[in-house]
């Protein structure tokens, strides 16, 4: 029934922005884990002044469409957890799967600042994807490259020297 103590653990996480794209995950985890479309209930995805990615925060009434990443060990977890920086805590919250009528408890990564003045309407993944995916690849690659050196940069300088070298945010 438990499973034993020295089993790694495996965690569920809902992503509903840049981690939606394969590429992106392949980058960081090494590998694509299975994932199923979700849904998260009572928040909201917004666009941030200045960047490229999305922040979710509590918000009645709302919901976010994206998937939820199965299987993820915590290795994969702690990589997920640099990726994202200070900028998004980890939380436990509930989703719907959309091709299930099940929910299930996956971690997510929500924006730290609920009164950031930078939150506006809503983040596109479409748009995200034919304008941005391509240079956000690259990036997350400098980034997992970097992570490995011992002085390596966060992943909000990464991306700030990455999108303001002549690149358009």
């Amino acid at each position: 029934m438990a499973a034993t103590a020295n089993a790694s653990s495996l965690h569920n996480v809902f992503v509903y922005g840049t981690l939606m794209a394969d590429e992106v995950v392949r980058t960081i985890l090494k590998r694509v884990p299975p994932a199923s479309p979700a849904v998260l209930n009572d928040y909201h995805r917004f666009s941030i002044k200045g960047r490229v990615y999305p922040a979710i925060l509590p918000a009645e009434s709302k919901k976010v469409k994206g998937r939820v990443l199965l299987g993820i060990t915590d290795q994969e977890l702690d990589k997920l957890d640099s990726f994202e920086d200070v900028e998004y805590e980890r939380r436990t919250v509930e989703i719907s799967l959309l091709d299930k009528s099940e929910k299930l408890l996956a971690n997510a990564y929500v924006w730290s600042d609920k009164n950031d003045p930078n939150l506006y309407s809503e983040w596109d993944f479409e748009e995200w994807k034919r304008l941005h995916k391509k240079d956000f690849v690259t990036m997350t690659l400098g980034f997992m490259d970097d992570l490995e050196q011992p002085d390596s940069k966060t992943r909000v300088a990464t991306y700030e020297s990455y999108f303001h070298q002549g690149q358009s945010a």
